[in-house]
């Protein structure tokens, strides 16, 4: 009897495993941003695609205004990690512009597509300011959100992404509980396709990166547990134009972007053609 009550509940289980894979794949979670309003920034709403996106738009003095930079967020956080970025790229002469990604923060929508619906967010935003000739700067999420959009929009000029993931499929395997199977891996995969109204394997910086030929420079963690810094030397192996790649030994996954690394960061912008 309690074998087959064992069985029963297991197989209950088993049922419902895609459904808990689907969900924490599509519903990060939401955190707003908590830090005060950077100086020389103003609130603003940005245009995604169907949705709204609540952010920051900064603007570097005009006498010494070099481009535009957008920064992107990693998965469950939001704008406030663009202050490093803000402080240190405002007053270099970029107007930067930080917004929560679809699903994050203060932004409309509740799902993550993990840069499907994510690069096309980001060119409507483009399109509403105007603007070309853009440098994007992304985290983890952020920069495989970058490197997307970079494949498709010609006014994306460089591109800097950090902690990036190779593919959706992938990393969503890697990080999966050891209790999901193959079967329920790929049963979950299917429901979040569903769900998302959105392709598993069309999110892949790494297929991305064939097309992108601008310059790209890829940081990764050496002592990244959450992505192994693997899924940015395949994406860096693929990439078809001017490119470097950053190792940096003594940092992890969030730390990636280090006071010591924005040096390398700064020079390799300024040296863009």
């Amino acid at each position: 009897m309690i074998t087959i009550v064992i069985a029963a509940a297991l197989g209950v289980v088993a049922t419902q495993l895609p459904g808990v894979g689907a969900g924490a794949l599509l519903f990060p979670s939401r955190h707003h941003n908590a830090q005060p309003l950077p100086a020389g920034c103003v609130n603003r709403t940005f245009n995604g695609e169907g949705l709204t996106l609540d952010g920051w738009l900064c603007t570097a003095p005009a006498a010494v205004h070099r481009g535009t930079i957008v920064y992107l967020h990693g998965i469950a956080d939001n704008r406030g990690s663009a202050l490093g970025t803000i402080q240190r790229m405002v007053p270099r002469g970029f107007d930067v512009i930080a917004y929560d990604s679809r699903g994050h923060g203060a932004s409309q929508g509740d799902r993550c597509t993990y840069g499907y619906f994510e690069k096309r967010d980001l060119q409507r935003v483009l399109d509403q300011l105007g603007v070309d000739n853009v440098i994007l700067i992304g985290h983890s999420l952020g920069g495989a959100v970058a490197l997307q959009a970079a494949a498709v929009d010609r006014r994306v000029r460089a591109v800097v992404a950090a902690s990036t993931f190779a593919d959706l499929r992938s990393i969503a395997t890697e990080r999966a509980p050891s209790v999901f199977t193959p079967s329920l891996i790929k049963a979950a995969f299917e429901r979040a396709e569903h769900d998302g109204q959105f392709v598993v394997d069309e999110v892949s910086p790494l297929r991305a990166a064939a097309e992108i030929h601008i310059p790209v420079l890829i940081v990764h963690g050496a002592l990244d547990r959450e992505t192994r810094s693997a899924h940015s030397e395949r994406v860096f192996a693929a990439l078809g134009g001017p490119k470097e790649l950053l190792i940096v030994r003594d940092a992890g996954h969030n730390d990636a972007l280090k006071s010591a690394v924005w040096a390398r960061v700064e020079r390799w912008i300024d040296a863009l053609k």
